[in-house]
């Protein structure tokens, strides 16, 4: 699998750095309709892309202690880490 992956939730892009990931499980306590393990107990994407709140989606990344997840806007800005 890639180090990164992308998945589009609307206007914001959320990325996971898998390199960094260690599998805290925080993003999927915030939001367990986006996120999951993988056989390799790294986060990944479930499925299909959730219909989630964007402050919601946001603060899921936001929680992950070594900023594996990254969100960024339309424009290209970063909002998270």
């Amino acid at each position: 699998m890639e180090d990164f992956v992308e998945r589009k939730f609307g206007d914001l892009t959320v990325r996971i750095d898998r390199t960094q990931c260690i599998g805290t499980s925080n993003c999927m306590n915030v939001a367990p309709e986006v996120f999951e393990f993988d056989e390799e107990g790294i986060v990944s994407f479930k499925g299909e892309a959730a219909d989630i709140q964007r402050e919601r989606l946001t603060e899921a990344c936001s929680v992950c202690p070594v900023d594996a997840l990254f969100v960024i806007d339309a424009s290209g800005k970063q909002l998270v880490p």
